[in-house]
């Protein structure tokens, strides 16, 4: 099979939406090698992200000057053209978009789903954001011959939302990146223990630093706590409330804020610390819980939505308003060694349903099932 992938995050998304599709690419060209996978890129990247294999993965960018100027036009639709002139069969737009006119070619079409939090939390973006997000999304998941959802929870989101019926949508899980498996020598431990000058013992959350994430919640549970936080992702305007929370109650002996690591630095990091705490409020799924598990890391995250989808029976839970709770269970993994022993083994066995294979299998069985 010939399949095109829309490829912008692909090539200029350093984080999740990015992850996502540059794994699923990973997964498919060493599990399916007998495909070829035509990944659309509409401009040059400022950083090399990803690189094609030129075996069974390849880059293609705008064949005109007036699309490579227009490079957003070709994305809509003029890349329908270069799709035929490749011979893709089966497109796959892996962030809520597909292009125009796939039909009248005979190119059967996948969307991905991620989320539709700016729906469910519709203050946290702008008027026109909201409408144009609902406007991509609702058309993507109509015109496409199937929509992939990242777990149940956006399932349900896009059958309320944008009235999708459930016999078109495929819940898919992701997974995560193969250095979250790995295992390191001593050398490398010491190596990043030494680099980021890291604290004995410490508690990790990982993800960008958002209202959204909620972060500051851990911040105030570990106020009357003996133990560190440190806090990996990129920095918004959310960063500055939780920083004034820290000067106001001098804890800067007590919340690091990190940035800049390598995805093995990160790994090292996950593998380093006590146990992960990931308070979100929403989100589509959690690929940082799965990290966790992989990385064999205990993990407190939030009661409901998606959160055990990802986290499994054995994660703790609690409520993201909640101080106290939150306050409550970092204690409980504290003085408790056995129970972070119990719950890091079975976080561990839980996620091996996340593996790349079956998640591999489960992308081809769709892609075939749209070939016959």
């Amino acid at each position: 099979m010939n399949i095109g992938f829309e490829a912008k995050r692909i090539f200029h998304n350093k984080t999740g939406l990015g992850n996502y599709s540059r794994d699923l690419i990973r997964l498919l060209s060493q599990y399916s090698p007998e495909n070829n996978y035509f990944l659309y890129n509409p401009k040059p990247s400022d950083a090399k992200l990803f690189e094609a294999n030129n075996t069974n993965v390849f880059e293609k960018k705008p064949s005109s000057s007036f699309y490579t100027k227009f490079y957003n036009l070709w994305r809509q639709k003029g890349v329908v053209k270069d799709l035929t002139k490749n011979g893709v069969t089966i497109f796959h737009g892996l962030s809520g978009e597909i292009p125009l006119g796939l039909r009248a070619k005979n190119i059967k079409s996948v969307v991905t789903i991620h989320d539709l939090i700016f729906v469910r939390y519709p203050h946290l973006y702008s008027f026109f954001d909201r409408k144009i997000h609902f406007y991509k999304f609702k058309k993507a998941a109509q015109q496409a011959d199937l929509v992939i959802a990242i777990s149940e929870q956006t399932k349900n989101d896009i059958i309320e939302f944008l009235k999708i019926e459930e016999s078109k949508i495929k819940v898919i899980y992701q997974g995560c990146h193969a250095v979250f498996k790995k295992e390191f020598s001593d050398d490398e431990y010491k190596k990043v223990i030494t680099k980021f000058n890291l604290p004995k013992e410490f508690i990790l959350n990982v993800g960008t630093i958002e209202t959204r994430k909620n972060i500051l919640l851990a911040v105030k549970a570990i106020k009357n706590i003996d133990t560190c936080l440190i806090i990996i992702g990129k920095e918004t305007a959310y960063t500055n409330e939780i920083k004034n929370y820290i000067s106001e109650y001098h804890l800067e002996n007590k919340v690091i804020f990190l940035k800049g690591l390598s995805l093995q630095e990160l790994a090292i990091l996950y593998k380093l610390a006590k146990f992960f705490v990931y308070p979100s409020l929403y989100e589509g799924f959690g690929i940082p819980i799965i990290e966790a598990l992989y990385s064999k890391t205990p993990v407190i995250t939030t009661r409901g939505g998606v959160f055990p989808e990802a986290g499994g029976p054995n994660s703790i839970y609690i409520d993201p308003t909640s101080v106290a709770e939150m306050e409550k269970a970092i204690l409980k993994l504290l003085q408790n060694d056995d129970l972070c022993e119990e719950i890091t083994q079975k976080g561990w066995e839980f996620v091996q349903k996340f593996n790349d294979g079956n998640i591999a299998n489960e992308f081809m069985e769709i892609y075939k099932s749209l070939e016959n």
